[in-house]
């Protein structure tokens, strides 16, 4: 069995080289994504038609990556710093125009067969508005 932190780790290298397709080599077929204040989502094609998505609309890094993992390697989280410039206007949110931003991050996993099963994200979707928005506070 590949080790749950590995996994979690090569994933957000994947993320970070914004290599879709090596991220997508650590999920399964089935893939439950659950994004931040949005839907669910299931399968591959839809998280890669979500990746192609946030590569049109931003660029992102994940710094100061934290990951845990339980004792038997099925669930995983990870505690990080998204830094990211907002490129282009995404549907229902502020106009963008190169807009930088950076937000703590809350990742939370299920693995099975050493893949990615389930991957939940949360952040603070009003201090990334306010971000980029030029508003002050946290």
């Amino acid at each position: 069995m590949t080790d749950a932190t590995t996994v979690i780790h090569a994933y957000y290298a994947a993320f970070n080289a914004g290599t879709a397709a090596g991220m997508l080599d650590l999920l399964t077929d089935d893939i439950r994504h659950d994004i931040n204040e949005g839907e669910t989502q299931i399968g591959l094609d839809a998280f890669r038609a979500f990746l192609a998505r946030m590569d049109e609309h931003y660029r992102e890094r994940a710094e100061d990556l934290v990951v845990m993992a339980s004792l038997d390697g099925t669930r995983a989280a990870a505690e990080f710093t998204i830094h990211g410039e907002y490129m282009k206007t995404d549907d229902g949110l502020p106009d963008a125009h190169g807009q930088t931003y950076a937000l703590p991050v809350g990742a939370f996993f299920e693995l099975r067969d050493g893949k990615i099963a389930r991957v939940t994200n949360y952040y603070n979707l009003a201090a990334w508005t306010r971000q980029v928005s030029g508003a002050t506070g946290a």
